[in-house]
């Protein structure tokens, strides 16, 4: 399998950390039954300590679909394939405008690609990585040639799973199931792989869904769907609720776990790949497996941006020549469910 090209389309909206700490203050002010600075504070050293400086979100008027069609536009551009000669459409991740159909149809659309064939792969910031799993399945089948896999990861907007319902706490204990989500940022990738002229992925995943309950979007009806517990829904119905820290934690054993059972010949590994969901954990992570020089981060410039994590910081990290055909690659995540993954690949 080939990674014939890669693009990451980021909004114009730069968001700073002070004007995340003003926006908790504002929104919090009819909400917050206790010491708002007290809650600042914690958030305002959570920020520091997790190596968050920026993150980007749509300015009014950039639409997600327009971010998402540019993106993959410019990905047929690089890798030389016609909209008609994409078999399939692959939409992953959490931000989406429908739940039916999958949101793969309406990119297709917009993309001009024919009869691909579409679907959605939903497994929050693991997304991305199961969506490339998957299409190598598809090769190896024989069922298709060439993939395109798109994602449209835009939940700040008002009234969306994040904003400003989590920005206005009830109390100050209230930032410790809301805090990952004044690391969000927002992009559109798109990435274009084909069954000729590569070298075989190795993949290897493994799952806690015992730990399903860290970091949840529930919607109405969810009852029904899952084992009680108080974590789910502590910030409501359709609001975004993260316990930050604790998938943080268990990412620290799990996520090593799975990397030593991929094995990956680690000295021929130009560049380091990860879900962008904390700098400093994830630099803390890639030393001490003797990769830290490797790592590739985004974090700092785009924020958490989910399933986009990835395929933004492999795009970028050829845009600027860290990573050239030839070199071998390792991607690396961790994702509510929870979920880990390592994959290693030759771009």
């Amino acid at each position: 399998m080939r990674l014939a090209a890669v693009t990451a389309a980021l909004p114009s909206r730069r968001v700073s950390n002070a004007d995340i700490l003003e926006m908790v203050r504002e929104h919090s002010a009819a909400t917050l039954d206790g010491d708002i600075d007290e809650a600042l504070k914690k958030i305002r050293f959570s920020l520091a300590y997790c190596g968050s400086e920026v993150r980007r979100w749509a300015a009014e008027g950039e639409r997600p679909l327009d971010l998402l069609t540019r993106a993959g536009e410019e990905a047929m551009e690089q890798a030389g394939v016609s909209p008609d000669s994409i078999d399939v459409l692959i939409y992953t991740g959490i931000g989406r405008g429908f739940l039916e159909p999958g949101g793969a149809y309406h990119a297709a659309a917009a993309l001009g690609t024919g009869r691909a064939q579409c679907f959605d792969v939903i497994d929050a910031c693991m997304s991305w990585a199961r969506g490339v799993q998957l299409v190598e399945g598809l090769f190896a089948s024989g069922a298709c040639r060439t993939a395109m896999i798109v994602n449209a990861e835009f939940n700040m907007h008002p009234g969306g799973p994040l904003f400003p319902g989590v920005f206005a706490l009830p109390h100050p204990d209230a930032v410790s199931w809301s805090f990952p989500a004044y690391t969000v940022g927002e992009a559109a990738t798109a990435t274009i792989l084909t069954a000729d002229g590569g070298q075989p992925w190795s993949f290897a995943f493994s799952s806690r869904p015992d730990l399903a309950d860290l970091c949840n979007i529930p919607i109405e009806g969810h009852e029904g769907y899952c084992l009680p517990s108080d974590r789910v829904a502590r910030n409501g119905v359709g609001r975004f609720t993260s316990f930050g820290f604790d998938l943080h934690e268990t990412a620290r054993t799990e996520g090593v776990e799975v990397l030593k059972r991929l094995d990956p010949p680690r000295e021929e590994i130009k560049a380091v790949f990860t879900h962008a969901s904390a700098k400093r954990f994830w630099q803390e992570m890639a030393d001490s497996v003797g990769l830290g020089e490797q790592i590739f981060h985004v974090f700092q410039e785009t924020g958490n941006i989910v399933s986009a994590s990835v395929p933004t910081a492999i795009a970028t990290a050829v845009h600027e020549g860290r990573l050239q055909r030839g070199d071998r690659a390792l991607g690396w995540v961790g994702s509510a469910g929870m979920s880990f993954s390592a994959f290693s690949f030759v771009y």
